[in-house]
C-alpha cells in the first residue's frame, strides 16, 4: 500500500482458480482493508495477465449441501465477502485484463468501478450451461447494471462478451488499451485518495442507496448527507479552501 491506495494482485495457479483457498484469503482481506483508515482506495487486479479470475472452483459447489433450509435473509460465506467489497467505505476498483466469468465475474461486480483491457479482457456468467444460476449476486448486480434484457442474454447465452461490448453496455466503466488502462487507473485511484475519505464514504454510501431502494426513500438520502457533510469540520475548511 502507498499514499492511501491498496493493491490487491489475484495470483492463483494456471487460471486464477476461485477456489477455498483463495476465497479464504479475499474474505480476510476484505476484512482487514474495511478496517483499516489508512486506505482510502482499493484496487484489485491479477498478476496473470489471462485471467483476472477464471470462475468459482466447481468441485465446491458439488459438495454444497442439498435439501438445507437457508433464511431468507442469511448471506452466505461467499455473498457475505463479495458484500464486504461492495459495502466498504473506501472505493473499490476492478482492473480485468484477461478472462473472468462466474463467481470471478460477481466479485468484479462487486466493486465500484470496472476497467478492462480492450481486445483482450473477456466476460462471461457461464453457470446456466452447467446447471446452476449465477446466484453469488451476478443476477441481481448485472441487471443493475446492463438491464434486464441484456443480463438475461449475458446470463441465458453463457457466451463471451468482449470488453468493447461491455463498455457499451455499462457493464464496465470503459475499455482501454493497454497504453492508457494503468495511467487512468492510477490517476483515477490518486485523485479519490486525495479527498476527504469522510466525503469518499458518504458519497458511496449515498449511491449504493440510491441504487436499490425506492423512490421515496431515494429522495431523502442526499439532502441528509449534504447537511451532515456540511457541518463537518473538515468539509468547512475543504469549502473555505476553494475559495481562496
Amino acid at each position: 500500500m502507498a499514499h492511501g491506495i491498496a493493491h490487491v494482485v489475484i495470483d492463483n495457479g494456471d487460471i486464477n482458480l476461485l477456489d477455498g483457498a483463495m476465497f479464504a484469503e479475499m474474505a480476510r482481506v476484505a476484512g482487514v482493508l474495511a478496517a483499516d483508515d489508512n486506505v482510502r482506495v482499493v484496487v484489485l487486479s491479477s498478476a496473470n495477465p489471462d485471467f483476472f479470475i477464471a470462475h468459482f472452483d466447481v468441485s465446491l459447489i458439488l459438495r454444497f449441501p442439498t435439501g438445507q433450509q437457508v433464511s431468507p435473509t442469511e448471506l452466505n460465506p461467499f455473498h457475505a465477502m463479495c458484500e464486504a467489497f461492495r459495502t466498504m467505505p473506501k472505493a473499490t476498483i476492478a482492473v480485468i485484463e484477461g478472462r473472468v466469468g462466474g463467481g470471478g465475474s460477481e466479485l468484479a461486480l462487486s466493486c465500484d468501478m470496472r476497467f478492462a483491457l480492450s481486445g483482450k479482457a473477456v466476460f462471461s456468467q457461464p453457470e446456466v450451461a452447467l446447471g446452476i444460476i449465477p446466484g453469488g449476486s451476478g443476477t441481481v448486480r448485472l441487471s443493475r447494471l446492463i438491464g434486464r434484457s441484456r443480463s438475461l442474454e449475458v446470463v441465458l447465452g453463457c457466451d463471451d462478451i468482449s470488453a468493447d461490448l461491455a463498455e457499451s453496455w455499462g457493464w464496465v466503466n470503459r475499455s482501454m488499451s493497454a497504453a492508457e488502462l494503468w495511467p487512468h487507473v492510477n490517476n483515477l485511484a490518486a485523485r479519490i485518495a486525495s479527498f476527504p475519505a469522510h466525503a469518499v464514504a458518504a458519497s458511496l454510501h449515498s449511491v449504493a442507496i440510491c441504487g436499490s431502494r425506492s423512490a421515496a426513500r431515494r429522495s431523502s438520502v442526499n439532502p441528509r448527507w449534504r447537511w451532515a457533510l456540511s457541518l463537518a469540520a473538515r468539509a468547512r475548511c475543504a469549502c473555505r479552501a476553494s475559495l481562496v
